[in-house]
């Protein structure tokens, strides 16, 4: 059974990963998506994660209720924390060059404790700030990235 993928709705997913989390294990989840290029590669890099109290600069897997025509509607999301207000944590992320969300500091399911990439080796993430200054021109230099060969 090696090699086989299982895809499981995120509400369901998720929900088990915050138990877990909750109940003080860490836990390993395969990143889907482009919003964290190019520090988390869509469906290639791994996130090890961990409860902890969301700092600014973390990577955090949160859940963020929003408005849908009147439907209250919940998304997930694995940004980084750029602000923290009092219980208002602001997240955005790092392939992104507009758009933030916000969440209270309980819908912060967990934090990034280590990259896993496809070759096995773990990497501490860093806090992103560089990148954050870069925003200006951050279109310009994601245009670059996927540009490069490899990265598509």
């Amino acid at each position: 059974m090696s090699g086989r993928k299982i895809t499981i709705p995120n509400d369901i997913l998720i929900e088990e990963v915050a138990d877990r989390l909750n109940a003080g294990q860490e836990v390993i989840l395969l990143t889907r998506g482009y919003s964290m290029t190019p520090f988390l590669r869509n469906d290639k890099d791994s996130v090890l994660l961990y409860k902890k109290d969301p700092r600014v600069d973390d990577i955090a897997l949160a859940r963020i209720h929003y408005s849908n025509g009147g439907n209250r509607e919940t998304m997930y999301v694995l940004h980084r924390i750029i602000a923290i207000d009092g219980d208002v944590v602001t997240l955005m992320g790092d392939g992104n060059i507009r758009g933030q969300e916000r969440c209270r500091k309980g819908d912060v399911l967990g934090c990034v404790k280590e990259i896993i990439r496809p070759d096995g080796s773990h990497v501490v993430p860093g806090n992103g700030r560089l990148w954050r200054r870069l925003l200006p021109i951050r279109r310009y230099l994601l245009f670059i990235y996927r540009r490069l060969p490899g990265k598509k």
